[in-house]
């Protein structure tokens, strides 16, 4: 690790993305996307292999970010203001669009927290985006086709969180399972939210014969993801970068499968272009599907490694009443939907995954956004 740094992991990854999206980048060449949420986290690489492609074509992508900046302005995007063909806009979703908006050919909607400590921090604002942010977004296709300057493709960010916690015999768990959801829990502004969101995708595309996607992200995590986003990856990074214990809220025992970063935009990309109208498809890895216990002994393997890390593992109770209430068992998709419709194949293993991450932590330790 000491030979590699986050630059040159960062290129190779963009590089990645665009090879393996030739004709999904041809097809936004020449036309204009809007990213709400484009600050975040996948907004990081969403955003940076458009720009990537870009240096390389002359048939460019436009592209709009909106982001309210809720958690202040990453340093990335300050980075990145004078690009060419890239417009940043502070927007809050939640109210209605700009009046001065573009004629835009697609759309992602990400434009959401995704952490669960943050979403319980703003339920309403969570929820207030997943509803009335997007209604805002299906009305303004349904308008441009009214004006013959149709929307050519949609797609709305719902979660693997619309499935609950799934029984064993659900799990690898299918688009076609219904979930075990609570909807009065602490964690169902984003559950509720995301399926009430999906709801309304499917009928827009069945109603006004819109292009409308979704998809279901599966535990994504690397680069762009802040170190204090307080999911499990970066709380175990930001232990082991410190020097200290890997601290672990639960006894471990909850399963996950984890999706790096680079495959997953290749499959968010895919559904957006490829990708059926009405339909959700499942991004993320079938295997390997692994404990919280387990995965923190592979990274402190890693880091002893890399990083010359002594810490161990200890179980502290949470001091977030709520921090396990309606937390998954386990969580595991099936993707065969995804590989058989969109030619989805993710290809980056866990320990290679890992490894990317803590490179990535290590030279970008910062915590605080600019403001």
């Amino acid at each position: 690790m000491d030979n590699e740094n986050s630059e040159s992991l960062i290129t190779n990854d963009l590089e990645y993305i665009t090879n393996n999206l030739p004709e999904e980048f041809q097809a936004l060449a020449n036309k204009k996307i809007l990213i709400t949420g484009g600050a975040g986290f996948l907004g990081y690489y969403l955003v940076n292999s458009i720009l990537y492609w870009n240096k390389l074509h002359h048939n460019q992508i436009k592209i709009t970010v909106y982001d309210n900046f809720i958690r202040g302005i990453p340093q990335w995007i300050v980075d990145l203001k004078e690009e060419n063909k890239l417009e940043i806009v502070k927007h809050d979703i939640t109210q209605p669009l700009p009046e001065n908006i573009d004629d835009l050919q697609y759309i992602i909607h990400g434009a959401s927290i995704a952490s669960p400590t943050y979403y319980r921090l703003y339920p309403i604002e969570t929820m207030d985006a997943n509803v009335n942010g997007l209604r805002f977004l299906l009305e303004y296709c349904k308008r441009q086709k009214e004006k013959n300057q149709p929307v050519e493709g949609f797609l709305f960010y719902s979660t693997s969180e619309i499935y609950g916690d799934p029984q064993s015999e659900n799990i690898p768990t299918p688009e076609t399972y219904r979930g075990n959801v609570s909807c009065t829990g602490p964690r169902a502004c984003y559950d509720e939210s995301k399926r009430y969101g999906e709801t309304l995708c499917v009928n827009f595309a069945k109603e006004y014969d819109l292009p409308i996607k979704i998809t279901r992200p599966f535990n994504n995590y690397g680069p762009g993801l802040r170190i204090d986003d307080r999911r499990v990856i970066p709380d175990f990074s930001r232990d082991i970068l410190a020097d200290r214990d890997i601290v672990m809220f639960s006894d471990g025992s909850p399963t996950r499968t984890f999706c790096y970063v680079a495959d997953a935009i290749i499959g968010y990309y895919k559904v957006l272009i490829k990708g059926r109208p009405g339909e959700a498809y499942n991004i993320g890895v079938e295997k390997p599907e692994i404990s919280m216990r387990d995965l923190a002994e592979k990274l402190v393997d890693i880091a002893k490694i890399t990083l010359g890390y002594q810490g161990k593992i200890v179980n502290v109770a949470s001091p977030e009443k709520d921090y396990l209430v309606d937390n998954p068992n386990r969580r595991c998709p099936m993707i065969t939907k995804a590989k058989q419709e969109l030619g989805y194949e993710p290809k980056i293993d866990l320990n290679e995954g890992l490894k990317r991450t803590l490179i990535w932590y290590r030279d970008n330790r910062q915590l605080e956004a600019t403001r």
